[in-house]
């Protein structure tokens, strides 16, 4: 069960911190309406990025039902007899590095309600996850001929097939994640020389520029020139399309779903 804040407070955290992150927990919204103001404020001002943000309100919000369905009380939480329970129990259908991942959600909510004076102590601070040991990569790598057919395979008729072809080489040639592929901007294609230089965005605000692969700076100069998008260098480069012939794309920058949607 999850209570709301008043309107006012919902429509700031909606505002700010979007998905499930406005909800406030019964436990929480038990302790009081500062409570749940700090509660809020934790995913609208403390954590920037929104996937990050969706995965720690929703790590948040199944541990204090878990801990609601135990009748504790926010003060009542305990590091071993509680904490490490979850966590025990979770690990039994979760992966380590998901556990560890909703465990330091917990612990940093629980760091911010202390500096807020809603609870004198974290009962996560103690209690540590799963250790996850790497032996080989499980996440499948194309070597080289399986890239060039999977390139080679997307359609070049419109100006869709033109920007998921660009999109596609991206990712095959620079090893980048999605998002820092999808927040790139016109002006994150820079000319050197014959070639071009690929400036990416990745986490924390942090840019990563590398050179182009010759077939990845081909696919994007076809894909700029059709768009006719290479004037305006502070657009989004990778922008959702209109209509079901994809003859016209948009102004707004594709997002994560958009790119998993791509014929």
């Amino acid at each position: 069960m999850s209570g709301q804040l008043p309107a006012v407070v919902g429509q700031a955290a909606i505002a700010t911190a979007s998905d499930r992150s406005h909800l406030v927990p019964a436990l929480i919204a038990g302790a009081g309406e500062q409570a749940g103001w700090r509660y809020v404020e934790f995913f609208a001002a403390n954590i920037g990025n929104p996937h990050t943000r969706r995965a720690y309100a929703r790590a948040c919000q199944l541990f204090f039902a878990w801990c609601e369905e135990r009748g504790l009380t926010l003060t009542a939480i305990r590091p071993f007899d509680d904490v490490a329970v979850w966590v025990e129990q979770l690990h039994q259908r979760r992966s380590a590095p998901s556990v560890n991942q909703q465990l330091t959600a917990v612990r940093m909510l629980f760091d911010w309600l202390i500096t807020g004076q809603i609870v004198p102590m974290n009962p996560a601070s103690a209690v540590r996850g799963p250790k996850h040991v790497v032996k080989t990569s499980k996440t499948p790598v194309l070597d080289g001929t399986e890239g060039h057919k999977l390139v080679d395979a997307i359609p070049t008729e419109t100006v869709r097939d033109l920007r998921d072809w660009a999109l596609i080489a991206t990712l095959t040639y620079s090893f980048a994640r999605i998002t820092a592929a999808l927040n790139m901007k016109v002006e994150d294609l820079r000319p050197q020389g014959t070639g071009c230089m690929l400036r990416l965005h990745e986490k924390g605000g942090k840019h990563h520029t590398m050179p182009c692969h010759h077939a990845l700076a081909e696919a994007l100069r076809a894909y700029v020139e059709a768009a006719d998008i290479g004037s305006n260098r502070k657009s989004w480069l990778f922008r959702t399309s209109r209509g079901h012939k994809g003859t016209v794309l948009s102004d707004r920058a594709m997002s994560q779903p958009d790119a998993w949607r791509m014929r």
